[in-house]
């Protein structure tokens, strides 16, 4: 085993912190933050200071498999949680495939999460009671995006390749 692999802790060549370990902090201020808990209070039901947690939500920090398991259960979801809608950019940054790569991978977009008006969106969201409701509205924003997305490329302002949002998600009216 080399010192670089085992120096670089998961890292990106550059030193960055890697797109699975930002995803996974991602996920971990999304959900915190949906559960109306601050990192402080998410810090204390897990013996941790804020600044932990603010390094593992930057993916600064690497999330382990134990804590990995006490977050979950903190945040009453499964582990699965975590990697769910990681797109295929980032699956392919991950460690294993890193150690193949010649070049720095390039770095997923940041997701909005940190906006009020995302956070005030996804909680009105999951204030509709009526599922069939709620499932339109989702259709409804889904679409919308998906012809956002299909007006940029038809205008060339971005590539079909670059259009990982169309990839990962089924068009509702598909």
């Amino acid at each position: 085993m080399s010192n670089t692999r085992s120096s670089s802790r998961g890292r990106t060549p550059s030193g960055r912190p890697n797109p699975v370990d930002i995803h996974v902090g991602e996920r971990l201020r999304l959900r915190r933050m949906l559960m109306g808990l601050s990192q402080e209070a998410l810090a204390g039901s897990l013996g941790l200071t804020f600044q932990q947690i603010q390094k593992y939500e930057s993916g600064a920090n690497r999330v382990g498999a134990s804590r990995l398991y006490d977050l979950a259960r903190a945040l009453d979801v499964s582990v699965d949680y975590f990697y769910d809608e990681m797109n295929e950019q980032v699956k392919q940054a991950s460690p294993r495939h890193m150690a193949r790569l010649d070049s720095e991978p390039e770095m997923p977009p940041v997701l909005a999460v940190n906006s009020r008006e995302t956070l005030d969106l996804i909680r009105a969201y999951y204030r509709i009671n009526d599922p069939s409701v709620r499932r339109r509205v989702h259709e409804l924003a889904r679409a919308l995006g998906l012809q956002l997305e299909r007006q940029k490329i038809d205008q060339g302002q971005i590539s079909q390749e670059a259009d990982v949002f169309r990839t990962t998600q089924p068009d509702p009216g598909e």
